[in-house]
């Protein structure tokens, strides 16, 4: 019998609102009775006497029996001038929470109550608040990561756009202005390109040498146009075009672009005369000048009707047609004085797109050549290729694989110059000043990205500092509800265990 009675009671916390009713602590329909005792509760704490523990059992906290029993223990003292001479209170505080402790008794509904407030904290009230703390944490994770997201992206975003700035040559400080800035060292910098060219006379000879051989003594002029270039450097086209220097060179104007913000900034390239232009064919490169015809034509194509091959002093071999019109020249007009470089004659052969582009395919031609030169003195001689360069001309029988490797070691250095990224930025700023403000707002664009990647960070800073606070705000909330719930837990398993005559009652499940 006496190991009987230490037998505990395990309840699963689940299954306790059955468990209760089953074994019939309380009645089917309990929910009514406690909707009752609710509203009794709410019409009694209306009319409360000036007490601070009443205070602090009627704020905030959901109020049950075990409440309601230390309220009628502090009005028996609050309301003891009330009690008649048969014990009982007059006092109608007295009177609704005594009615309201007698209802709670009633079918053991406070028991039943208290149950079904235990079960729902801990199955649903409690996993909800959990769930919200870790979703704070969680949330500071993600923004934490994103926060860091954005100060790479932004930190990657500048450096692109000071690598873009470098690769324009530019500090990045004002970009427009920088960018128009560039176009006044141009000239100095072609002229430097136009002067490396003289070290190609070597390779010259070699590749005119050896088209003379293999041709049968053609007399064909090789790149007529690096030869030009080898000796004279970067020359106008009027020295290029008629063989000799002009007496005066008059080149155009260019007036400097307003740094004043407007709707379309556009750089004024010249304004050559107030008479409409003229009415002779010109490609139109995209740069739009009015003038007469002695006024520059910036896209530098330039036609001529009357052109003869004694005015031109070139020789120009046996070139066909189509490799002829590469240079197109525009004759002097009538009125303009002899040995002066007027116009699309002024400017200089590295300047003009057509002349630009044959030198450098002139280049290439020269390069491709030696290259392969390379690769015959690289490769085992043959019979055939012995018996081949035996009548060739010295120079071509004497060149070794080293110096033919340093003369296409030059000409890849003047090809970089002019094919450079910077160089072609220089060029599209030249022929389009519209380019220019193409550019500042590419640039620009990197940077506002930046910026906004910034103010993003900022956003996720603020939003991980909100979850922050909602967690803090959370966990003082959680922590009294477990307090109170396991409160609950143990009167209830205090009350069962009065009913079994002090067996231990353990509720299980319940995991605070």
């Amino acid at each position: 019998m006496q190991d009987y009675q230490n037998l505990p009671i395990d309840i699963q916390t689940s299954k306790l609102l059955d468990w209760l009713v089953d074994r019939r602590h309380c009645n089917l329909k309990w929910q009514g009775q406690v909707r009752t005792v609710r509203e009794k509760i709410a019409a009694a704490i209306q009319d409360m006497p000036e007490n601070e523990e009443i205070k602090q059992l009627l704020s905030g906290s959901y109020i049950h029996y075990f409440h309601c029993l230390r309220i009628v223990e502090i009005l028996r003292g609050t309301e003891a001038s009330t009690k008649n001479i048969f014990g009982r209170y007059s006092s109608q505080r007295m009177k609704d929470w005594q009615e309201i402790v007698s209802l709670y008794e009633k079918d053991n509904t406070y028991l039943v109550e208290l149950a079904s407030l235990l079960v729902r904290n801990v199955n649903y009230e409690i996993p909800s608040l959990k769930k919200q703390i870790s979703k704070c944490q969680q949330l500071q994770q993600e923004y934490s990561r994103k926060e860091e997201e954005c100060q790479l992206a932004a930190t990657e975003m500048r450096e692109r756009f000071y690598t873009s700035c470098k690769q324009y040559g530019i500090m990045g400080d004002n970009v427009h202005r920088e960018l128009v800035a560039l176009v006044k060292d141009l000239p100095s910098q072609l002229n430097e390109i136009g002067t490396g060219a003289s070290g190609l006379s070597e390779a010259i000879d070699l590749y005119q040498a050896c088209v003379q051989f293999v041709c049968d003594n053609s007399t064909e002029q090789v790149v007529p146009l690096l030869r030009h270039m080898q000796v004279r450097g970067n020359t106008t086209i009027f020295e290029w075009r008629r063989g000799v220097k002009p007496t005066s060179v008059e080149r155009p104007k260019t007036e400097e672009v307003k740094e004043e913000t407007e709707d379309e900034a556009a750089i004024d390239w010249g304004d050559f005369g107030a008479e409409p232009p003229s009415a002779s064919v010109t490609d139109d490169y995209g740069i739009s000048v009015e003038g007469t015809s002695d006024d520059i034509d910036w896209g530098i194509s330039l036609e001529s009707e009357t052109q003869e091959s004694s005015a031109a002093g070139i020789d120009w071999g046996d070139q066909t047609e189509e490799a002829a019109a590469q240079i197109v020249v525009m004759e002097a007009s009538s009125d303009a004085p002899e040995g002066i470089a007027k116009g699309p004659d002024a400017l200089t052969i590295l300047e003009t797109p057509d002349t630009r582009n044959q030198f450098i395919d002139e280049l290439m031609e020269l390069e491709i050549f030696l290259s392969q030169r390379i690769v015959e003195t690289s490769e085992e001689a043959d019979i055939l290729a012995v018996s081949q360069f035996q009548q060739a001309p010295p120079i071509l029988q004497d060149q070794t694989k080293e110096k033919l490797e340093a003369m296409v070691a030059t000409i890849q250095h003047l090809l970089g110059q002019l094919t450079s990224l910077k160089m072609q930025h220089l060029f599209m700023i030249l022929a389009s000043p519209r380019y220019v403000d193409r550019v500042t707002e590419l640039l620009h664009q990197k940077l506002k990205q930046a910026d906004l990647l910034l103010l993003k960070k900022d956003l996720m800073i603020k939003k991980r500092q909100e979850a922050l606070e909602e967690q803090a705000s959370l966990e003082p909330k959680l922590d009294i509800l477990v307090q109170k719930t396991r409160e609950l837990q143990k009167l209830i398993e205090a009350d069962i265990s009065k009913r079994y005559t002090g067996r231990p009652v353990n509720l299980m499940g319940a995991s605070l």
